[in-house]
């Protein structure tokens, strides 16, 4: 999901709420504490150099249980960022500690935005080996032991 659709969303709603995708709800009392964009410069195992460029959200649970962000207020969190920042519509990545810090693609149900968990891949798949088309074969070719198919007459199905 990019900020601008964060945005647009945020104008429809009176209460920012986030889950995790096991319908887990972070707890109401949460904070952004921190928007910023990232940027990661790297190389792959393929020796690739890449670029890769996201707006980060971070929530944080206080023990403050009567604070409610309301989406105006994350609102104006988003545009000091743009205006201070300049940080560009990019695709939003969220960190939450649970256990430890997870980030997290974001997306939205119509009601509250949800945490999608991310996972790794390798990118240089071809310089790995990995193959990424499945090996396919008619079942015609398949070898048949025919010392262990079953017959009509030979009892194995009584």
């Amino acid at each position: 999901m990019k900020l601008s659709e964060v945005k647009e969303i945020l104008l429809t709603l009176e209460n920012v709420e986030f889950q995790l995708e096991n319908g887990t709800f972070v707890p109401e009392h949460f904070h952004v504490t921190e928007i910023g964009q990232v940027m990661k410069s790297f190389i792959d195992c393929g020796g690739v150099i890449r670029n890769e460029k996201a707006i980060n959200f971070q929530l944080w649970n206080a023990d403050d249980y009567e604070h409610r962000l309301k989406p105006g207020k994350l609102l104006h969190i988003i545009k000091l960022s743009e205006e201070k920042l300049g940080i560009e519509n990019s695709d939003i990545e969220v960190e939450y500690q649970n256990e430890t810090i997870g980030k997290y693609d974001l997306d939205f149900n119509g009601k509250t935005f949800v945490l999608k968990n991310k996972t790794t891949t390798c990118l240089a798949q071809e310089s790995c080996g990995i193959s990424s088309d499945k090996q396919k074969k008619n079942l015609s070719e398949l070898m048949v032991n025919q010392s262990s198919c079953c017959t009509p007459a030979s009892g194995c199905c009584s």
